[in-house]
């Protein structure tokens, strides 16, 4: 018995070791990762605050010696000309992205909904078909694009964007809110309208709740989309007046030289929206996309 015992015993040690052993090396691969992510921010950031000589310094110097925020200065102060053109894509950047996000959402929800709960001739097609756009890459559409916003007097205007972006981004929302969706007993609504509610109060009364995390996560996939994307802004925008960031950026570039400690304050600030973004709503997010994947 005893040497039983001591073989179960021997086992369970092993066991345990593979366990930790596996445990220690998912750890260290999530550190490699965040540094892998982390240090082209810390890297950015302080490049921003160093002076134009610092910066081109080499053999690099990791920490300037006299840190400034020149960069920063420079590029919020609305009366000088790199600051009102920056401030000026920035807005510009914000309302693309702001409305591409909420026609997304507008048109997502009920399109979503409408694949969940309702059965119609050519459902599953339609469903599929949605997702062909995404097999092709997205520059094989942009002389089609440009024809047909040129046509349509659409050509250095925010809305050619806003409609392009709408149309890339509402195949995976319409997809991600429809798993969602599937998760919400049918029953709830049904409860609703034996109590009174017409479909659509039962809607926006029942459903529309429940599904706050897969909206909030299909507006938050829509936003940075439209916020870092620039073969299209570039190739549909070239009035100044009209630029997104990520196409005003490039003004810091030059033929003679790079303001690189100018570029990498702008990088940074256009990054921070964005991850300020995800780290507020990321539970929905992550919720969001785990719902579609177990079945109540």
């Amino acid at each position: 018995m005893s040497t039983i015992a001591e073989t179960a015993h021997r086992s369970q040690a092993r066991r345990r070791m593979r366990i930790d052993g596996w445990r220690w090396g998912g750890r260290i691969f999530l550190v490699f990762m965040l540094l892998y992510t982390a240090l082209p921010m810390i890297w950015m950031l302080i490049t921003s605050i160093k002076s134009g000589f610092a910066a081109m310094q080499f053999p690099p110097q990791w920490w300037p010696d006299q840190p400034t925020l020149a960069s920063y200065q420079k590029l919020l102060d609305p009366q000088n000309s790199v600051g009102q053109d920056f401030l000026r894509f920035f807005w510009n950047s914000l309302f693309v992205s702001t409305a591409t996000t909420i026609l997304s959402v507008i048109v997502a929800v009920p399109a979503a909904y409408a694949f969940s709960r309702f059965t119609f001739p050519g459902r599953t097609f339609l469903f599929f078909a949605v997702l062909l756009r995404n097999m092709f890459p997205a520059v094989i559409f942009l002389v089609p694009l440009f024809i047909l916003m040129r046509a349509i007097g659409l050509v250095n205007t925010h809305w050619s964007l806003i409609l392009t972006y709408l149309t890339f981004g509402l195949p995976l929302a319409i997809w991600l809110l429809k798993g969602f969706y599937d998760n919400i007993p049918v029953q709830l609504e049904q409860a609703a309208r034996i109590d009174g509610a017409t479909r659509f109060q039962a809607f926006v009364l029942i459903v529309m709740p429940l599904s706050t995390p897969g909206i909030i996560a299909t507006a938050i996939y829509s936003f940075i989309g439209a916020w870092n994307e620039y073969i299209y802004a570039y190739t549909f925008l070239s009035k100044n007046e009209q630029l997104t960031l990520p196409v005003g950026i490039q003004r810091f570039f030059s033929e003679n030289t790079t303001d690189f400690p100018g570029l990498m304050a702008a990088s940074f600030m256009m990054s921070v929206p964005v991850v300020v973004l995800f780290l507020v709503l990321q539970r929905y997010f992550v919720r969001a996309l785990t719902e579609g994947a177990v079945k109540h």
